[in-house]
């Protein structure tokens, strides 16, 4: 038997047992809930991606209003494009293999690849955001019209793709450091 310094009354064994098995159980408890919200949102972060890329790829492609006023003339663009689709390719990837609930790899292997994957296409995006955004706000100062409009829109929607990416690589980041395995 152990006395308490605060009230200097006598703390029974069992009392604190009892205390830390509350504790335990609370931890366990709330790591369960972290690792199930953690499971649902990062599907929603990628499907998420994948909308605001297809958004900027079909946005730019529409960029057309004749000459010196075309998306494919001005290389930024065409750069803006191509991560575009390629991050709509690699997150539609992502959203089917989740949704199938398929093992195309084993679990270490498909940890590995979602964050490393997330973390290139989602630097891709902002440095394709990144390379437009001067043109843009050169065009602009010139005058604003629905070419610039709609690059700027583009623009807009690859941030947002990187954002809920980059959101997509803190959950696959987490789910790496909480795998075991790799230690």
């Amino acid at each position: 038997m152990t006395t308490n310094p605060d009230n200097q009354k006598p703390v029974e064994p069992s009392d604190v047992e009892a205390g830390t098995e509350t504790s335990t159980f609370s931890t366990i408890t709330q790591r369960w809930k972290r690792e199930e919200t953690i499971k649902k949102a990062s599907p929603i972060t990628r499907g998420l991606s994948l909308i605001f890329s297809l958004l900027a790829f079909v946005i730019m492609v529409s960029n057309k209003h004749g000459p010196g006023r075309n998306f494919d003339e001005y290389e930024e663009y065409r750069y803006l494009l191509a991560i575009a689709i390629l991050a709509s390719l690699y997150t539609a990837w992502q959203t089917f293999v989740h949704l199938s609930k398929r093992d195309f790899f084993d679990r270490r292997t498909s940890i590995l690849l979602d964050f490393s994957g997330d973390q290139i296409v989602a630097y891709l995006l902002i440095s394709a955001a990144s390379s437009a955004i001067p043109l843009t706000n050169r065009f602009r100062e010139g005058q604003d019209n629905i070419f610039t409009d709609s690059a700027a829109s583009a623009i807009t929607m690859a941030v947002l793709a990187f954002v809920s990416l980059a959101l997509s690589a803190l959950f696959s980041g987490y789910k790496l450091s909480s795998t075991h395995s790799f230690v």
